[in-house]
Order: C-alpha cells, then sequence, then structure tokens
C-alpha cells in the first residue's frame, strides 16, 4: 500500500468495527502493556506491523527505529509493511502471530479489543493526555493510541479559485455550487474531481458527519431507525452536495476513467480545482506540485461548506490506532515504542498530520482553519459498533465506496431513479436493519 492509499485508506478502515472472520486469540487479558520508567530497562526484539510500505522501503521507518534505539538501546524494532494491510493481518488474527505492535484493523469488533490487545491504561488516565481515546475504550480501558489524527474538508487549487474571481471560503452548499461553476467558466480547470474509479476517495465524504450541524455526537445519532437520509440530516446535506456537483456537470465527463496519482498532479498544475479528502492529503498535494515544477503554496484546504452561528466546522478524526499483541513476549517494549512513536518521533508533524498528544499544537498544513477560528470537531465513537452493525446488515456501506458510486451513477443519468428515491431506498434499509438488530 502506498502513502497515496494508506493515509485516505487509514481512517476509513478504522472507522468499521465489525467482525470480519477473526476468531479470537485466546482468553481476554487484565495485563497491562506499560512501559518501564527507565527507558534503558525496556528490552527485547519488537516486530511493528505497518501499512506504509513507502516509508519502509525508503528507509524513513529505520530512521525512526534508529533514533528510537538512543534511549531504548536494548529494544530491536523491525518492521513489516504489508500492502493488503487488512487483508492480511485480519487472517493473521487467527493465530498469535501478529506482531508486537499493530495498528488495529477496521475489521474488528470494538468489544473484541481484549481478546486481541493488551490494555494501554484506563480511559479516564489516558483520554487526557491522548486524543481519540475512546474510539479504543472497552469498559473504562484503552487499547490503542492514534498515530494521529485528520481534518476533513476540500483540498484545493487557490490559484485556481483565484482565477475564477473566489477570494473566500463559501459558506453554503449553494455559494459552493456557485463557485464551481465560476470555475468552470472562467478556467479551464475541471471544477471537482470524484475519483470514482479507485472508490476509497469518495467515501471520505462520510467523515464530514458532524461538520454539518457541529455536533459532536453525530455519529452517535446515526444508532437507530432514524432514516439518516431524510431531509434537513447530515448525509442528506452532505450526499445532495456530490450528487449536485455531478449532476450540474461540474466534475469530470466521465468518472470512470479517474486516476488516484494523476490526480494530485493535475490538482498541483490547476488541471482540477478541488476534491474532497482529509487534512493528510495536503502534504502529498504540495510534494506533487514541487515535482510538477508549480508552486507548493497554491495547495489549499478549506471546510466542508456549512456555517452554524458564523462558524465553520471541522471533523477530527483517528488515523489508525496502535495497538500491543496480547499473546507479545516483549510488551512493555511493545508500549515503549508506541510511546515514542507517538510522543516524540515527529512522524505527525512530518506528515502533517494532528498530533494525537493534546498538548501539541495544530500543523503548519491547517494554518488557515486556525486562523480563521474553524472549530476542530472530535466525534465521539461512543455508540460506533451500534452504527456499524446497522450499516453492515443494511448492506450499504457508509465507509465503502459502492453506494456513492451508485449516487453518482444517479446523478449523472447512468442509474435510473431520482435523489429522493435514492435517499428514500436508503433510509428504508436502514430503518429496516435497525429495527432487525434492536437498535
Amino acid at each position: 500500500m502506498g502513502k497515496k492509499k494508506a493515509l485516505a485508506g487509514v481512517l476509513l478502515t478504522a472507522a468499521i468495527l465489525t467482525v470480519a472472520g477473526c476468531s479470537g486469540g485466546g482468553a481476554a487479558s487484565t495485563e497491562t502493556a506499560k512501559a518501564p520508567d527507565d527507558p534503558g530497562e525496556a528490552s527485547g526484539e519488537i516486530k511493528v506491523l505497518t501499512a506504509r510500505t513507502d516509508l519502509v522501503q525508503s528507509g524513513a521507518m529505520e530512521a525512526y527505529a534508529a533514533e528510537f534505539r538512543k534511549t531504548h538501546p536494548k529494544v530491536k524494532v523491525t518492521f513489516e509493511a504489508l500492502t493488503d494491510y487488512e487483508g492480511e493481518v485480519r487472517i493473521r488474527m487467527n493465530t498469535e502471530n501478529y506482531g508486537d505492535v499493530l495498528m488495529i484493523p477496521g475489521a474488528i469488533a470494538k468489544n473484541d479489543y481484549p481478546k486481541f490487545f493488551a490494555p494501554l491504561g484506563t480511559t479516564e488516565e489516558l483520554s487526557g493526555k491522548y486524543r481519540f481515546s475512546d474510539k479504543t475504550d472497552v469498559d473504562g480501558k484503552v487499547y490503542g493510541v492514534a498515530q494521529f489524527g485528520t481534518v476533513n474538508g476540500f483540498v484545493y487549487n487557490k490559484a485556481v479559485w483565484k482565477k475564477a474571481g473566489i477570494t473566500e471560503w463559501p459558506a453554503s452548499p449553494a455559494e459552493f455550487l456557485d463557485d464551481l461553476r465560476a470555475i468552470k467558466s472562467k478556467t479551464g480547470a475541471i471544477p471537482y474531481y470524484t475519483n470514482f474509479k479507485d472508490g476509497w476517495p469518495l467515501t471520505s465524504w462520510s467523515n464530514n458527519i458532524g461538520s454539518v450541524t457541529c455536533d459532536v455526537k453525530a455519529g452517535d445519532k446515526l444508532a437507530g431507525a432514524v432514516s439518516p437520509w431524510k431531509q434537513g440530516s447530515e448525509l442528506h446535506v452532505i450526499d445532495t452536495l456530490l450528487h449536485d456537483i455531478v449532476r450540474g456537470g461540474l466534475s469530470e465527463k466521465d468518472p470512470s476513467t479517474t486516476n488516484w496519482e494523476a490526480s494530485k498532479g493535475m490538482l498541483a498544475k490547476g488541471r482540477i480545482a478541488s476534491m474532497q479528502l482529509g487534512s493528510w492529503a495536503i502534504t502529498q498535494m504540495r510534494d506533487a506540485a514541487k515535482k510538477a515544477g508549480a508552486d507548493p503554496d497554491d495547495i489549499g484546504f478549506m471546510p466542508f461548506p456549512v456555517q452554524q452561528d458564523g462558524k465553520f466546522c471541522a471533523t477530527l478524526l483517528s488515523d489508525y490506532q496502535q495497538a500491543v499483541n496480547v499473546h507479545s513476549e516483549h510488551k512493555a517494549a511493545a508500549r515503549a515504542w508506541i510511546d515514542w512513536f507517538t510522543e516524540k518521533s515527529g512522524y505527525a508533524l512530518k506528515e502533517g498530520a494532528v498530533s494525537a498528544v493534546r498538548t501539541a499544537p495544530m500543523p503548519d498544513t491547517l494554518k488557515a482553519f486556525v486562523d480563521n477560528d474553524v472549530a476542530f470537531l472530535e466525534r465521539s465513537e461512543a455508540r460506533t459498533g451500534e452504527v456499524n452493525a446497522i450499516d453492515k446488515a443494511a448492506e450499504i456501506g457508509l465507509n465503502a465506496p459502492d453506494y456513492r458510486r451508485q449516487l453518482v451513477d444517479v446523478a449523472r443519468g447512468a442509474q435510473k431513479g431520482s435523489l429522493q428515491d435514492f435517499f428514500a431506498g436508503l433510509d428504508r434499509k436502514w430503518d429496516e436493519a435497525a429495527r432487525s438488530t434492536g437498535s
């Protein structure tokens, strides 16, 4: 898995907490994985599983390990990068051999974490130190620490938007559509690019749940027969905007020919004006600009076009969470690596991402958000398990690309039916599934 997919897929798969073929690795453990007070006392050889094949191949991960050894000389860290991380790790977790440190696969049900991972401490203890602790909380214990967080919004080419005469962020879906129309008429750029063929970028739209109403519990409120696509709901607003972009001819002509790798260079050069992605993409787009001889400063990031009381809100969601294998023979060393990587490696900063450490400042990539008082929303995960159970039973896939591909096809006339009928069908399936699961 290359960098571009690793980071995008990271957030999206991490949100899926349903069981998918993992049988459990033994009895639940109550032993806390605690690093020794003296770093020099940690010892043993630990294997770290990662999806970042690019960083392993480039030697960047080994460079992190070399820095770690300066303070933890008795710990040897090796890495195994997996291209199909989710698929391969899910299979391995039917055994006891799935590394010492690993990113929690999205396929593992949240309530099953104690079967596979050693607790890292109490929620009360760690929530004050780390963001996103509730994502891996089971019965008051935390089982994973986020590698970093990402903010959701639109990556855009500022030069293209300025050429179209747009100098302020759109504050409503209607304004956003008007701006895209101006871009289409005044520049040669594709106003919006769906990345339909690769699919996974379409799932990023779900990460905006919470941004529309500025509600940290917006995700939890999907638990139940609540008709999530009814008029005025978050998903109604989010998916209507995507539909109207495509319906209005404001996206690429043939969605089936999109290409994620190519899109980075196209946005950097101003051939694409905007794409809906997480803030993890900013550094990649700026890197693409450098390679293309374009200006990296032309790459900007804007919030979802809705305001509450005159302010924008943007969801701040967790990346993959690092955990300690419950069967590891070197739990103290494994925990020492997680603590160091989270707090001292500088990894989040290098990625232009939000540190999991609460006291850390926001990265420079989000300076525009900070300067414009955009509210960062850490969405509650209290009822994620229930929501995912409904989603699975309904066979919709909030965090999969299929239903939004259908939405795009409806918008461009490749699938019969109106948007209202499409939403009504989704609501019917969701509500029936909610009743069948007892939610």
